[in-house]
């Protein structure tokens, strides 16, 4: 199977969502892709051609997009999507050891992502936000006062103790897809969580360095100049619901 053959790849068309990060990775290695739900319907995208694929026949069958399909290939789970693309387009090392330590970069993210979902969605998933606000702040609350600054107290750990890094990596010395995916997590909690942001983001030097680093890839960069580009809003998983970003102004945010 030839590598720089088009990828189709299933993610809900009206949010970024988890669907973001494999896009990511896609539009940094120069790979063709078809984002097939956000073709118009007549021409077989919109939400049914992501429903249609989770029941497809044939490979692995997945539970919930993201989706990516190369020819034989069907894969599913948004870590597991962006360590194989990143693989085949050297967006990872090599090394076992190496590849190990960024998909646990990668789940790590992952944790942190859907806690930023659970802010909003604490109770039932499947409920609108607006019959669970009283439990969802609740949630809020322990995660803008802990859990944001515990996860990323840690990852600017990581990347502090990554001598290769050149302070802007990760992982080894070069960019690889947990730089991509940490670039996306850190603008969706400050589109969510600006308050809670900026109580924290002077003691991340290094992750504001990569994100200003990934920013200014020329590729990641016109990709977010392009119509293709679909900014954060209320559908996806980073949301911003001011109640849900109450930082108490008297003390620490943690």
């Amino acid at each position: 199977m030839a590598v720089d053959a088009p990828y189709s790849l299933y993610y809900w068309p009206s949010l970024p969502g988890r669907g973001e990060f494999v896009r990511l990775v896609l539009e940094q290695a120069g790979a063709p892709y078809d984002d097939v739900a956000r073709r118009p319907k007549e021409d077989g995208g919109g939400s049914g051609a992501v429903m249609a694929q989770l029941s497809a026949p044939g490979g692995l069958r997945p539970l919930a997009p993201p989706v990516l399909v190369h020819g034989t290939v069907r894969l599913a789970q948004m870590p597991n999507i962006c360590a194989w693309l990143a693989a085949r387009h050297g967006l990872v090392p090599d090394q076992e050891d190496a590849r190990a330590e960024a998909m646990q970069l990668q789940l790590t993210l992952a944790d942190l992502v859907a806690e930023a979902h659970d802010t909003h969605h604490p109770v039932v998933k499947g409920d609108y936000y607006e019959v669970q606000k009283s439990e969802a702040r609740r949630y809020a609350k322990q995660f803008v006062e802990q859990r944001l600054p515990k996860f990323l107290r840690y990852f600017e750990a990581v990347l502090q103790a990554n001598a290769e890094g050149q302070g802007r990596h990760l992982l080894g010395s070069s960019l690889t897809y947990v730089d991509l995916s940490m670039n996306q997590v850190l603008h969706g909690l400050e589109y969510a969580f600006p308050r809670a942001f900026a109580r924290v983001v002077g003691e991340l030097p290094g992750l504001v360095a990569l994100r200003e680093h990934v920013d200014g890839l020329p590729r990641i960069s016109a990709y977010r100049a392009s119509p293709r580009y679909l900014p954060f809003n209320e559908s996806g998983i980073f949301r911003r619901y001011p109640e849900l970003d109450a930082v108490d102004d008297d003390g620490p945010a943690a």
